[in-house]
């Protein structure tokens, strides 16, 4: 079905739009479906609609029978539309791996959810995997809020300050830099073109790299530092290319944009917790030293740390290391001179970001601890940012003033601009954070309550009175229902359904072949005649205790209380995964209630919370049932059954049944040699 959705996506037009409420209607538009960029939505159009049911042939696909297929469709075209390869997801080794938009690392183990994962393997070509089930979910928010003690340090948190105060209550403190910083930052220059922007980047790189200053250039995608890189290449300027494609090595690759007349491309990452040291990194040269003269891996950590050891070959690399060390700083010094002359690290953004957090983090890789440095943004009115968040008026006044491409314009007005676009895209995702939190609140208390019953249960706690307790509230439950009150509370028979009653016991509390009941629960009018509702309710109770007690002298005490933690957490589990799902469900539409003048918030809290409460009754009535109705396999029939099974197998292909493979322990550096030496193994055959 996705490779279906996506033939027929690949066969949409699309419009890409800036505002939801674009000038022309959905229905006068001269494409298939919408592209809303700044929402990241793509909705089909009447046209697109009406292609889609010729293509799937079907007479109406937003009928209910076909919202299976209107999903797929959805997401067909969101992967077409929206997500865009070497940017949002990169393609290796036939996977499709999700990319951080703010780090630019792999998110390796992580999927897109509802299926648009799948689209966009289906759109890439590789194998469509199966969708995932949420098993849990929670918000980073409400995450952290489990911590007792809260706290860190970033060097770019003045940016976020209101949000931490307002999500967290913590305050943001500015501790001085411990030299004076002296980099210089440029005003950001902003070009017409993308084209004339790149050109004005190449330009300042050349003029860097014939001085010999070190250059590291911010890029915001993948596909932006190749085109970079294929344009360096033609001027024959050596550089290194630093993304998610090649992110094992990314400390490496940052540790040496210090050296004279290096060039570093980095997407996003620029490899903070790495120092990049004018004239270059030495203790990166000692290691890969150590390397080249087969240090093991495991042994280079030991080489490089400062824990107390007698060994020798620890010893032995340590000095080697030491040794290195000293060596290269030497080296390093005057080159360090050079490259401080030359004016320090030059950093140059090609974009600015969403996010000033991320500006402020390219641009504090240069002059550290009182360093020379210097930075500059270059941007241009094609960038998304510019595009999306005030370029129209800007590009407008260009084209009256008739600037050239390659022309660049220095003006505070263009930065204020810049500045207002970043605020307001700042503020709008705090926005959509901050309802994400109100909303996961709501399950919050709901969670606390589920992941109690969980822990009691994997904590090994007897369970016993919480079953019980469990059973008597379905009785009463179940009593309320069939035999129910008058409108004055008073009993009145005409309105009891005995029969529902009798029907909804049958099989577990009223089944003739059960032992610790005398015949089954014959609710007719000679067993009520004279019985109050409470009678029949405490009758009721009795038997269920007197069942419930057989059943444990029958398993044993010790396999009756295990079972009662494996029924109850199977039951937790499954219903709780699909309230997960409900509860998304209900979020994605419960926007819509705000036209009515109510708060989605609130409506979302008192639905959220009568869906929990029925749960928590299915989830009684389900633990309740099963561990009435439970059997355990006696010893004798699991034996007949392992015996079968690879006689089975033997008999249905005509080969010996397979026999598992015993691997051999693994030896330890530091074990004893197994071939009786008597020294370590790392010094005997080990080497």
């Amino acid at each position: 079905m996705y490779e279906q959705a996506d033939k027929l996506a690949k066969g949409l037009k699309v419009l890409k739009i800036r505002e939801q409420d674009d000038k022309q209607s959905y229905d006068d538009v001269n494409a298939d479906y919408i592209v809303d960029e700044k929402a990241k939505t793509a909705t089909l159009t009447p046209e697109g609609i009406k292609k889609a049911e010729k293509f799937f042939g079907v007479e109406n696909i937003t009928d209910a029978e076909n919202m299976t297929l209107m999903h797929h469709v959805n997401q067909a075209i969101k992967a077409h539309g929206v997500m865009t390869r070497d940017v949002d997801y990169v393609v290796r080794d036939g996977e499709v791996i999700i990319v951080d938009e703010f780090t630019g690392r792999l998110m390796l183990g992580r999927r897109y959810n509802e299926g648009l994962h799948q689209a966009i393997e289906a759109k890439e070509g590789v194998t469509v995997e199966r969708e995932s089930k949420t098993l849990a979910t929670i918000t980073f928010q409400n995450y952290f809020r489990m911590y007792k003690k809260l706290s860190g340090m970033t060097g770019t948190a003045m940016t976020e300050e209101s949000e931490f105060r307002e999500i967290y209550r913590l305050d943001v403190i500015e501790i001085p830099t411990n030299r004076p910083v002296i980099r210089i930052d440029h005003p950001d220059v902003v070009y017409k073109t993308e084209k004339g922007k790149f050109n004005a980047v190449i330009e300042q790189i050349e003029e860097c790299h014939k001085k010999g200053q070190p250059v590291l250039v911010g890029t915001v995608s993948i596909e932006k530092s190749e085109l970079l890189s294929s344009l360096l290449k033609k001027k024959g300027i050596r550089h290194e290319v630093l993304n998610a494609k090649r992110h094992e090595k990314e400390a490496e690759i940052v540790a040496q944009a210090g050296q004279l007349g290096a060039v570093t491309i980095a997407t996003n990452m620029a490899g903070r917790g790495t120092d990049i040291i004018l004239g270059g990194n030495a203790e990166y040269l000692a290691k890969a030293q150590l390397r080249k003269e087969e240090c093991p891996d495991e042994m280079l950590y030991d080489a490089t740390s400062f824990f107390e050891t007698d060994d020798e070959e620890i010893l032995k690399w340590r000095a080697r290391f030491a040794e290195l060390l000293k060596k290269y700083k030497s080296e390093l010094a005057p080159k360090a001179l050079e490259v401080k002359a030359a004016g320090g690290l030059f950093i140059i953004g090609t974009e600015r970001h969403e996010s000033r957090r991320i500006d402020n983090q390219l641009s504090g890789r240069s002059g550290r601890q009182g360093d020379e440095g210097e930075s500059r943004f270059y941007i241009s009115l094609e960038d998304d940012l510019m595009r999306l968040f005030g370029g129209e008026r800007l590009q407008n006044m260009m084209e009256n003033l008739g600037v050239e491409e390659n022309v660049p314009l220095e003006y505070k007005m263009l930065s204020n601009s810049i500045e207002s676009a970043q605020r307001k895209i700042e503020g709008r995702n705090f926005g959509i954070r901050k309802r994400v939190l109100e909303y996961d609140d709501v399950m919050n208390r709901q969670r606390e309550i589920i992941y109690s019953q969980r822990d009691m249960v994997l904590n090994g706690e007897n369970v016993k009175d919480y079953i019980m307790k469990m059973v008597y509230e379905l009785i009463d439950f179940t009593v309320d229902t069939y035999l129910p009150n008058d409108e004055s509370g008073g009993e009145n028979r005409e309105l009891w359904n005995l029969e529902g009653l009798k029907d909804y016991f049958y099989g577990w509390l009223s089944n003739p072949d059960n032992d610790a009941i005398a015949g089954a629960l014959n609710l007719g009018k000679e067993d009520v005649e004279g019985k109050s509702k409470d009678e029949i309710r405490e009758e009721l109770k009795a038997r269920a205790a007197k069942i419930y007690e057989a059943k444990e002298q029958n398993f044993g005490e010790k396999l009756m209380r295990e079972v009662e933690r494996v029924v109850l957490l199977k039951s937790v589990d499954s219903f709780w995964m699909d309230h997960i799902d409900a509860m998304d469900e209900l979020k994605r539409g419960i926007g819509l209630r705000s036209y009515a003048q109510r708060d989605p918030v609130v409506e979302y809290r008192i639905e959220g919370f009568d869906m929990f409460d029925k749960m928590i009754e299915a989830i009684r009535e389900q633990t309740v049932k099963m561990m009435f109705t439970v059997k355990v396999k006696s010893e004798e029939t699991i034996k007949r059954e392992k015996v079968a099974q690879p006689t089975a197998a033997a008999a249905s292909d005509g080969a010996e049944p397979r026999k598992p493979i015993k691997k051999a322990n693994k030896i330890g550096r530091n074990d004893p040699c197994p071939c009786g030496s008597g020294k370590k193994y790392k010094q005997c055959c080990g080497r």
